[in-house]
Order: C-alpha cells, then structure tokens, then sequence
C-alpha cells in the first residue's frame, strides 16, 4: 500500500504541474516511483513490462533542463566530472525527495552515494526562489551528517537519566531541535551515513510513516526528513525497506575514469603530462 501511495502521490504533482495530461500520468507516475530503485539489468525486464501494459502511449519526459544545468555546474564547482549517468540519479533523488520524506541511497563503495547528496543539495539550493520542474519553487537546503553506529543509542535518540530523572538530548534530536527553532525556510535533510540495522533504525519507523514524528522517551514529538547511506540492506527490515524510497547508484555508472580525471585535476600543472601518461598507461594495462 506504501508504494500505491507513492505512486499515487508522484500522480499528483504531475497532473498539478501539467493539467493537460491524461494518460501518461500513470506510465510517468510508475517510472518516477520504480526506476530509481532498479539495477541496469532489472530496468530491461521493467521496461519490457510498461511496454506490454501501455502499448500505444508513449512518455514525454519532464523538463528537467534548468536543474540538470545547476547539477553539471555543482559538479564543476567540487572538481568532479558530470558523467551523464550521475546527473540521471542526481535528478532521481531528487524525485524521490518530492514524494518521500524517508529514502535510502544504496550501493557499493565507489558508486557516488556522498558526492550525489552534496551536488544536488548544492545544485537546488542555487536555485533558490525559481519555479520547480515538480511544482513550487526550489529551496534551499542543509544536509546534517552522522553515522548512528560510531555512538550509544542514548547518544544517538537522547536518555532518562534514573537517578537524577533528567532528560539528555542526544544528538539527532539536538539537530532536529535546531532544525525546527530554524527561522529560514531551507528544507533539512539529515543524513544517516552508516550500516542499517534493527538495533537503531526500527525506532525510525514512527518517524517514516506518514505521520512523520520521531517520538522520544522525554515525551517529546517531532517532525524529521530522513536519508540513508547504506552499502547494502541485507540486514534491514521489510518494514522499514517499505516505508523508505530507494536510489540505488551503481558503480558501473560512472566507471574508473572520471576518478582519475578528477585526481588529475588536483595534481600541480608540471606533474600532470607525466602522471597522465602513467595513469592511462596503468588503465590500459588493466583492461
């Protein structure tokens, strides 16, 4: 039902922004909500289904040029390449913020889970004030980073000291206490960069539903918008894989080359025409 809902809501916003739509809305809903989550290979066998369920429709993709621009230019900006591939799941996460306030970035070491967060919180906030492909206007955003497994869960939620009957705030509900007091009307995303596991995250489950509250043992309710780093979710809970969106980032996506452009970049001008020629030379070599 989650995913009903998700698909439903992804309708919405584009029936609001393109009133004229009929029958795409529900091939452009499907694809928004699904094909983040898919690897190269399953989006051959999902495309072959949409093609058999809508035979004779075919989808105009959503203008996304003002923002795919901001992205390239954040790229730039950080000393990183704009490989296609990359700017496609920049624009994918972006997506899944519109409709989820819970998400999940998934995938091997190397596959840009960090630089995507950190170009598209850049790319959206130079964009600040002007109309969004999804409807409204871009705002800004602040991105807070932790990762919940280096800490306690008294750290992490906050704790009921027995003995003294004090509440202590830990450090997520500090962050989200700031981020509320908050005046500015930036969006907050707060990054969980660690291992999911049912010894931390099934207390987000409140927080991931719809109601999206993390309540605390103070008493205390709160409102949150929630990202995962995660490797994998081998050891993740079918209740809260459904409650988040999914962008899955392959490293195959952006291959070795852009590291080595963007290490060559950061070499002083008279080592470079040599470290190029060893650096191909070594690429080569492994191919």
């Amino acid at each position: 039902m989650r995913a009903v809902k998700t698909v439903i809501s992804t309708a919405g916003n584009l029936k609001r922004e393109n009133p004229t739509m009929n029958e795409l809305i529900c091939l452009q809903a499907i694809r928004d909500a699904n094909v983040p989550k898919f690897l190269q290979d399953d989006l051959k066998l999902f495309n072959g289904i949409v093609s058999d369920l809508f035979p004779k429709i075919r989808e105009k993709s959503i203008d996304y040029s003002i923002l795919e621009e901001a992205i390239r230019k954040s790229c730039i900006k950080k000393d990183l390449k704009d490989v296609d591939g990359f700017v496609t799941k920049c624009i994918q996460l972006y997506e899944t913020t519109v409709v989820r306030h819970g998400l999940m970035l998934v995938g091997p070491t190397g596959s840009g889970k960090t630089k995507s967060y950190e170009v598209l919180a850049a790319a959206v906030t130079s964009l600040k004030g002007q109309p969004a492909a999804s409807g409204g206007n871009y705002e800004a955003v602040s991105y807070f980073v932790l990762n919940p497994k280096s800490i306690t869960m008294g750290q992490l939620y906050g704790e009921f000291n027995l003995l003294t009957h004090e509440w202590t705030d830990g450090i997520l509900s500090s962050l989200i206490r700031q981020g509320a007091a908050a005046t500015d009307t930036s969006k907050k995303w707060y990054m969980f960069d660690g291992p999911v596991d049912a010894l931390w995250i099934e207390n987000m489950n409140t927080v991931l539903d719809d109601n999206k509250k993390l309540c605390l043992s103070s008493g205390e309710i709160i409102n949150m918008t929630l990202m995962f780093e995660v490797q994998d979710l081998a050891v993740a809970s079918p209740a809260t894989v459904s409650r988040c969106g999914m962008v899955y980032l392959e490293p195959s996506i952006l291959g070795l080359e852009p590291f080595i452009e963007c290490w060559l970049q950061k070499i002083p001008e008279n080592k470079v025409l040599v470290q190029k020629g060893h650096a191909v030379a070594h690429l080569h070599g492994r191919r």
